[in-house]
């Protein structure tokens, strides 16, 4: 089974096109997390194709203060330049900018936090929060009607902190017009 971006290939086409254009060496964590950050791609493609980079010497792997990390390699760049136009623009600009606001919601700091708590009546209330340098930064609090849709609004919310946070700015802000029509 393979996602939206298809062959093993355009999967390593897609990781060293966004490696590339972030430039600086990250842990495989945080790369595994820039490619799910738009669902093209499913995690055991991109395992297969991790690998398949790293023996082809497409990425290199390299370790700092005890870290181990990744950076592309000047094959690498070479291929992710002359081959990312098999990949539709679109999915390689969405997926980029998605990569660059995770990127920059990691590196504030930010840690979200987000509990279930059953309630007397038997309600559950879910409770998101984000603290940046150990000040809320944002605190929301929601009562739902089963404990399954308390649970699946939590996974949501770990799943993608950073568009949660986005998206309730953009709601409060007035940004998000569309919603309201």
């Amino acid at each position: 089974m393979s996602g939206v971006i298809g062959s093993v290939r355009n999967v390593k086409i897609f990781v060293l096109y966004l490696m590339e254009n972030i430039n600086y060496p990250l842990d495989f964590v945080t790369i595994n997390d820039i490619v799910m950050q738009t669902d093209y791609v499913m995690y055991l493609d991109f395992a297969e194709a991790f690998h398949e980079m790293l023996d082809g010497e497409l990425i290199a792997e390299t370790e700092l203060e005890g870290d181990v990390l990744y950076s592309v390699t000047e094959k690498g760049r070479m291929v992710a330049r002359e081959l990312k136009s098999d990949l539709l623009p679109s999915i390689l600009d969405r997926s980029l900018s998605a990569a660059l606001r995770y990127l920059n919601f990691k590196k504030r700091g930010i840690e979200a936090k987000c509990t279930v708590e059953a309630l007397e009546d038997g309600r559950y209330e879910v409770r998101c929060s984000f603290t940046e340098q150990k000040v809320c930064i944002f605190s929301q609090s929601l009562v739902v009607d089963s404990e399954d849709r308390a649970k699946r609004m939590k996974q949501n919310f770990y799943d993608r902190p950073e568009a949660v946070y986005r998206g309730v700015l953009a709601l409060l802000a007035g940004n998000v017009n569309y919603l309201f029509d």
